[in-house]
């Protein structure tokens, strides 16, 4: 009988140890596929770590009454934050759509960049010049800064600082646990980006008509390379290349190493901005412009490969997750689209118009629009 009851406690305890790793795995992958920054990653290339399910359907909306969102929401951890432009930073339950929490900002002027998550906290800037910082589980306030301008610019992180630029012509590097300033560096004009990130350096388009290098540790700047106009886009990096749009509606692929231009792409015959910031594969770059179309270029050579023609212009940002293009128009409809050929797969009519930019993470997309509804889909 003492050999039986052994056996039998033997396996319990290996059914449990199975289910423990199991769980522990799946908090893993959890933690993985999470869009934690405005771009998905330091190097805000736009590209999903999650698998979308082919079939998207709705899941859940949250509304706002009276609401505008052009914030694009942040997911971790089973919640997405997200910003509007009346001052409420929200944190929403990604399995029902339910709020968790709000937190009201001290200004009646709201959020237009994304939050950004690390270590339990939410971090964001609002329209009023505060940059705040709050608690992930219950929306606490932990520490405020002011700034001189409008923050338009989401977060990133470098070692223990968090960084952030706003129209005062000045990226900003605070303490990410208490808020105190460590260094700044500034520019001639508005700094509208959120700066991307890779190894010591940053990067950071700006209203100067340049693209910015600096030493993160050296808290200075590395040069910079002079574009063709102003630009409030995020830069994608990959690589020794940095991509990105400006307001003359030209498209950039830049060797940073170099600090030299490797191509221009201008849509022929067309002229309109780009507001959009680029995703970025091995292959390809995809933006938006306000030409109503989304556009595919060579990564190597800046020729296009494909154009998709929508009916208003393109503010929103694209998001690749596997084969799939997903992306926002101003006439209030959702895209997807091939990866490879551009051609039209999904759609889904809104209503309103999405200058937010598509999130993914745990299997869902989730985007919001400017009539103060958050969508999410995924596999029912």
């Amino acid at each position: 009988m003492t050999g039986i009851r052994t056996s039998l406690w033997q396996i319990l305890a290996s059914i449990v140890f199975v289910s423990c790793v199991g769980v522990a795995i799946a908090q893993k992958n959890v933690a993985d596929e999470a869009w934690s920054l405005f771009r998905g990653n330091p190097q805000s290339t736009g590209v999903a770590k999650t698998t979308l399910p082919e079939k998207l359907e709705l899941l859940w909306e949250y509304k706002i009454e009276d609401g505008a969102f052009e914030s694009a929401a942040v997911i971790e951890n089973g919640v997405a934050y997200i910003g509007d432009l009346d001052g409420l930073l929200l944190a929403i339950s990604m399995k029902d759509g339910k709020e968790i929490w709000r937190y009201k900002s001290k200004s009646d002027i709201g959020f237009a960049g994304s939050p950004g998550v690390k270590d339990g906290k939410v971090y964001a800037g609002d329209l009023d010049g505060l940059f705040c910082c709050v608690n992930a589980e219950d929306g606490k306030l932990l520490w405020e800064f002011s700034t001189d301008a409008e923050i338009d610019s989401s977060p990133n992180f470098y070692k223990d600082q968090v960084l952030f630029g706003s129209q005062d012509a000045t990226l900003y590097a605070l303490n990410a646990k208490s808020g105190e300033l460590v260094w700044k560096f500034q520019i001639d004009d508005q700094i509208r980006c959120t700066p991307s990130i890779v190894e010591d350096r940053a990067f950071v388009v700006g209203c100067d008509a340049k693209l910015h290098i600096v030493d993160l540790d050296g808290q200075k700047s590395a040069g910079s390379v002079a574009i063709d106009g102003p630009s409030g886009v995020t830069p994608a990096i990959a690589g020794d290349h940095a991509y990105f749009g400006t307001e003359s509606g030209t498209l950039f692929g830049i060797d940073w190493k170099d600090q030299s231009v490797d191509w221009i792409f201008s849509p022929e015959g067309r002229s309109g901005s780009m507001r959009s910031s680029a995703a970025v594969t091995d292959e390809l770059v995809i933006v938006g412009s306000r030409t109503k179309r989304v556009l595919a270029v060579e990564r190597k050579t800046g020729k296009k490969r494909w154009e998709f023609l929508t009916k208003r212009g393109i503010d929103s940002s694209p998001l690749i997750a596997g084969d799939r293009v997903i992306i926002g128009s101003d006439e209030g409809r959702i895209y997807g689209l091939s990866l490879k050929t551009g051609e039209k797969i999904w759609e889904h009519e809104a209503g309103g118009s999405f200058s937010s930019s598509p999130s993914a993470a745990e299997g869902k997309l989730v985007i919001a629009s400017t009539d103060g509804v958050v969508y999410c889909f995924g596999a029912k």
